[in-house]
C-alpha cells in the first residue's frame, strides 16, 4: 500500500488533486445532510439570511473557489499551502455544484425535478476526477509509449481524433458519454456511431430525409429511457432527496 501510495500519488504530484476530491464530495454529502434536515425541520440548522435576503450556500461556495484557485496557482503543487488550497478549492466546489441548478436557471428550484440537475453535475463531476486520478489522461495520450508521446505527429492526430469523437457523440445528443470519452476516448467512440437522439443537431440535419433512420432512432430512445430512468431517479433522490410534487 505505501509502495502503490507513493508512485501513484505522491511521485506524480496528485495528492491535491486527492484532498481536493475528497473535500469536494464531503462537503457535497455534509450539505445534502444539513438542506434535508432543514427542510424536514428538524436538528438546529436552518437558512442563512442577511437583511431579509436568504444567502444561499452557492455563494460561500463561489469565495471558497475563489480563494482556493488562486491558492493552488500560487502554491504549485507540493507543500501545505498546495494541500490546504486544494481542500478549500473542494470545499467551494462541491457548495457551488450542488447548487448548479439554480445557476442553470437562475432561480432556487434546488427542491424542484430541475434541481435534479445538480446531482448530476455532482456526480458526473467526481466520476470525471476519479478518472483523472486514476491516471487517464484527456484525449487518450495516457495510452501512448514514450516515444509515441515525444512525436508531435502522433500526440496532435490522437488528440484530433478522439476530440473529434467527442464532439461527434454530443452532435447526436449524447453528452454524458462525450464528456467521460473526453477521458476514456473508447466511450466517446461508442456515441459516435450509435444512432442519435430524437432532436438531437445530428437529427435535424441528418435524419430529415431519412424517416426509416429518424423512427430507429426514437424507438431506441423511448427503449432506452423506459429502462433508465426509473433506477436513475432512485438514485438522485436517494443522493440528493426527493423533490417536492408538483
Amino acid at each position: 500500500m505505501g509502495d502503490w501510495w507513493q508512485r501513484n500519488i505522491l511521485e506524480p504530484g496528485k495528492l491535491p488533486l486527492l484532498l481536493a476530491l475528497t473535500a469536494f464530495v464531503l462537503t457535497f454529502v455534509v450539505t445534502r445532510v444539513i438542506t434535508r434536515l432543514i427542510r424536514a425541520g428538524k436538528g438546529p440548522f436552518g437558512n442563512v439570511k442577511a437583511g431579509g435576503v436568504h444567502i444561499h450556500h452557492v455563494v460561500p461556495g463561489v469565495v471558497l473557489t475563489v480563494v482556493g484557485g488562486f491558492g493552488a496557482v500560487a502554491g504549485g503543487r507540493h507543500g501545505f499551502g498546495s494541500a490546504l488550497a486544494a481542500v478549500v478549492f473542494g470545499m467551494g466546489a462541491g457548495l457551488v455544484l450542488d447548487e448548479f441548478a439554480l445557476i442553470l436557471h437562475l432561480d432556487d428550484v434546488y427542491w424542484t425535478e430541475a434541481g435534479r440537475k445538480s446531482v448530476e453535475v455532482v456526480v458526473l463531476t467526481a466520476a470525471l476526477v476519479g478518472l483523472v486520478l486514476a491516471g487517464f489522461t484527456p484525449f487518450g495520450v495516457d495510452g501512448m509509449s514514450q516515444d509515441e508521446f515525444q512525436d508531435r505527429a502522433n500526440v496532435i492526430a490522437t488528440v484530433a481524433g478522439n476530440f473529434f469523437f467527442s464532439l461527434l457523440a454530443l452532435a447526436k445528443g449524447k453528452a454524458r458519454l462525450a464528456i467521460f470519452g473526453v477521458i476514456v476516448p473508447v466511450v466517446a467512440l461508442v456515441g459516435a456511431v450509435r444512432l442519435a437522439r430524437p432532436g438531437s443537431p445530428w437529427d435535424r440535419r441528418f435524419y430529415a430525409r431519412r424517416p426509416r433512420a429518424r423512427a430507429r432512432a426514437r424507438l431506441r430512445a423511448r427503449r432506452h429511457d423506459r429502462r433508465w430512468s426509473g433506477p436513475r431517479r432512485v438514485v438522485q433522490d436517494w443522493i440528493g432527496g426527493r423533490p417536492d410534487p408538483r
